[in-house]
């Protein structure tokens, strides 16, 4: 069992399905701080939900990059930390630009509520954001 643990959780790996089983254990946690910053935008400070949603995004993006490079991808010993962390935001930007959209059109051209939207919104961009990271940050093939 120690093995497993071990394995699943502590060891460096470039497996792409440990990578992936990790990258959901951090996205949750991103998605869990993305949420709740969100709903409290909306829900406590009146704040439009388009805003909430890029205020929330980004500020979960700062705990996905370290929670990333630490231990899904393992990149702590990466040269150009300052280049890295660039393009770390400019792959969430873009995923930033896709969640917008989404939500845009699931609220106010689906009728779908505003939460639905946002969560349904963030299991799409995930993989984008998997997927973007992998191969463009860490250069990892897919």
């Amino acid at each position: 069992m120690d093995k497993l643990i071990n394995k699943l959780f502590r060891k460096s790996t470039d497996n792409i399905f440990l990578q992936m089983f990790r990258y959901l254990f951090v996205g949750t946690a991103s998605f869990l701080i993305d949420f709740i910053i969100y709903l409290s935008l909306i829900n406590f400070l009146g704040q439009n939900y388009l805003i909430s949603a890029a205020i929330a995004f980004f500020i979960s993006v700062l705990a996905n990059y370290y929670m990333s490079t630490s231990w899904v991808f393992n990149q702590t010993d990466r040269n150009n930390k300052v280049l890295d962390f660039n393009l770390f935001i400019l792959i969430s930007f873009i995923g930033l630009i896709f969640t917008e959209i989404l939500l845009y059109a699931f609220v106010d051209y689906g009728n779908i509520n505003y939460i639905w939207s946002k969560i349904i919104a963030s299991i799409i961009v995930m993989f984008w954001n998997f997927t973007a990271r992998r191969v463009m940050f860490y250069g990892k093939k897919l």
